[in-house]
């Protein structure tokens, strides 16, 4: 997967891009656009907050505009405090999807000034009316590349590829399931969080599609005991760490998918700072942290992330004995800057707690469960591979749907879907019906201390 530049806008950052540069009659505007810059085997371009050009400022027309350089020295001034990139962005409201030559022109002005002397990265970018963007960054005053990919995360994940447009317009996504659909699988990035259960059926499956890279993080190695759920697993592998077992099963039949397998914690710096080149999160943990530092990367980042998860809650019977109560799968959506699995219940400080006790401070963590400070969580079982199967497979669905619409109704009314066997029946929520903490800073990148946890500290060396 050969990409170099990626920018990625929050849906309501790109949301409010749109609207200043689109103000309804018809003339060009403009907007600088702060990003934070991250990734280190790609460049990846978080846009984190706009200064809009005010258009009493501008002499503004269709297809010209020109504004004033204080705005440019507002941008640097604020750009400096956290190292940012500045991207100017430009409407064309008549629809032109590149830049023009009188873009061009303007940029030999306009970049020297934005990078003002130093090192800092400066671009330029167009939207047309229907939100669809083209970029290209600077690292030097006169010489500009293209950026390779423009995304907005949000309730429909949207992807304007550079060399996919024309001046005639932006193409847009091919059908879903087809052999066009695996040709842009093949230029994007996934990241699998927990490659057991549910995480190696969703990794198989993304393989298959034709995903072009596949970041596996996972800490463990294979038992005996993960043989009946774990995909491409044999007794051979007994005592091989999950990811690298996985990695050469796929290699074995996608031998040109590019997978990055990590052998840590994905509460370990070395996992984030992987995870985070995605394009896409899928958490399928069974642990509160595990998901709550993917719900952190998720705004951080700018990521949308997939979570799933399998229960199979029992109860007593009338006898004493146990039996089944329900089985059920669940998949969340969440993009940065809507609702968080913390929001909706998924996992609370109360369990990170439990879990945390329980790791470090065991006979603590008994002691209060006695005491009745800690609240009873049942337990998200590993399943069968059948009951996996169903919640993988709803997931990357739900995935498909995001990025190759097909569906007859809106996206952001499947917030989240649960299925429930003994019942035999799905229940769906929209985003709306979530209360959004906003508890998230939104494209911070990987600005320190890491996903703001000091436990994710850069280490420093002691003399």
């Amino acid at each position: 997967m050969k990409r170099l530049h990626t920018l990625v806008l929050p849906h309501r950052v790109a949301g409010q891009l749109r609207q200043h540069l689109f103000p309804g009659d018809g003339r060009e505007a403009a907007a600088l656009l702060l990003c934070a810059s991250t990734g280190h085997r790609r460049n990846k371009l978080l846009g984190r907050e706009i200064i809009p050009v005010p258009y009493s400022a501008c002499v503004r027309k269709p297809n010209f505009l020109t504004w004033p350089g204080e705005y440019v020295e507002a941008a640097i001034d604020r750009a400096a405090l956290r190292g940012d990139a500045i991207i100017a962005a430009h409407s064309h409201p008549g629809g032109f999807f590149a830049f023009s030559p009188a873009d061009d022109e303007s940029d030999q002005v306009l970049m020297g000034s934005l990078r003002h002397g130093t090192d800092r990265v400066a671009g330029s970018a167009i939207m047309i009316p229907d939100g669809a963007m083209r970029a290209r960054i600077y690292h030097s005053d006169h010489a500009a590349t293209p950026v390779d990919l423009v995304t907005e995360a949000g309730p429909d994940l949207r992807f304007w590829w550079n060399d996919r447009a024309s001046a005639a317009g932006p193409l847009g996504p091919p059908m879903a399931f087809t052999s066009a659909m695996r040709a842009w699988l093949g230029l994007m990035s996934a990241c699998v969080i927990g490659v057991s259960g549910t995480g190696s059926i969703v990794a198989e499956q993304l393989a298959r599609l034709g995903i072009g890279e596949i970041i596996l993080i996972d800490f463990d190695k294979l038992e005996e005991r993960n043989l009946n759920r774990i995909l491409n697993s044999t007794v051979a592998d007994i005592g091989t760490e999950k990811v690298k077992m996985f990695a050469g099963a796929i290699r074995r039949y996608r031998p040109n998918c590019e997978i990055v397998p990590v052998t840590d914690s994905v509460a370990t710096r070395a996992a984030v700072l992987a995870a985070c080149e995605a394009d896409f999160l899928f958490s399928c943990v069974d642990t509160a942290e595990g998901r709550h530092i993917a719900d952190d990367m998720r705004p951080y980042f700018a990521m949308p992330l997939f979570d799933v998860g399998v229960a199979i809650p029992t109860e007593a019977t009338p006898a004493g004995e146990r039996r089944i109560a329900e089985v059920y799968g669940r998949v969340d959506y969440v993009y940065p800057g809507g609702s968080s699995l913390m929001d909706r219940g998924v996992y609370d400080a109360a369990l990170l707690e439990a879990e945390y006790l329980a790791r470090t401070a065991p006979r603590a963590h008994a002691q209060k469960i006695a005491d009745g400070y800690l609240r009873g969580v049942s337990e998200e079982a590993p399943g069968v591979i059948s009951l996996n199967m169903r919640a993988a497979s709803a997931c990357v669905i739900e995935f498909l749907a995001r990025l190759f619409p097909f569906r007859g109704f809106p996206n952001e009314t499947r917030a989240r879907a649960i299925f429930m066997l003994v019942e035999g029946d799905e229940d769906t929520f929209a985003e709306s019906q979530f209360t959004n903490g906003d508890r998230f800073p939104i494209a911070y990148g990987a600005s320190e201390p890491l996903l703001g946890l000091p436990a994710l500290g850069q280490r420093r060396s002691v003399a």
